[in-house]
């Protein structure tokens, strides 16, 4: 009979454990999520002005044309393509420092700079670790500006306040390097052509 009791106990604990764990926290943690952090909790997504999504500014996307500032390299593409579908993939390219691929890749990067008369910058030269980075140092973005100045046929100081205002600190002040967010940004230069073109 004593044997009998402590199933039934144990199979109560488990269901009052199993409640609090898979029903009671999550709905507790959505719903403090969605009322005090929305955006974030829906996963920082941006929409553009038909209210359909464009990105999240959390994962970056690659920008390939002269129109846009472009981030840091990728070996994953960025999860963009077939290969990403359907939930995306991230990583590095995970070649050591003596690998000839790994070596050839960054000349060859390190050359299209200079060819453009561009100082080679880190982050535009190396990739990230998870190939997803949404960021790109203030030096790396202002080396791109003269080219997208002249793409878009816009003044250079027309772009420089938005690179300021989409320019993100140091998480809790202290830990990494400020950033760029290249997704606000360059939404923020197509809804300037916009304003431009309807005025």
């Amino acid at each position: 009979m004593s044997i009998f009791r402590e199933i039934v106990k144990a199979i109560r604990i488990t269901l009052v454990i199993w409640l609090l764990t898979a029903i009671v926290y999550p709905l507790f943690i959505l719903l403090v999520g969605q009322s005090f952090f929305p955006i974030s909790a829906n996963g920082s997504m941006i929409l553009n002005i038909n209210d359909q999504p464009i990105g999240s500014t959390l994962i970056g996307q690659g920008f390939t044309s002269d129109r846009y500032f472009h981030g840091r390299p990728s070996a994953v593409r960025y999860s963009q393509g077939k290969k990403a579908q359907p939930t995306g993939i991230s990583g590095g390219s995970n070649l050591a420092p003596t690998n000839p691929e790994l070596k050839g890749r960054i000349l060859k990067q390190v050359e299209k700079l200079q060819n453009q008369d561009k100082q080679p910058v880190a982050d535009l030269i190396y990739t990230s670790g998870s190939g997803l980075d949404p960021h790109i140092s203030l030096k790396a973005a202002q080396q791109q500006i003269e080219r997208v100045a002249q793409a878009r046929g816009i003044r250079e100081d027309d772009i420089i306040p938005l690179i300021n205002k989409y320019l993100d600190g140091r998480f809790l002040g202290v830990f990494g390097e400020p950033g760029v967010n290249l997704l606000r940004l360059n939404y923020a230069l197509d809804l300037q052509d916009i304003n431009r073109q309807q005025n």
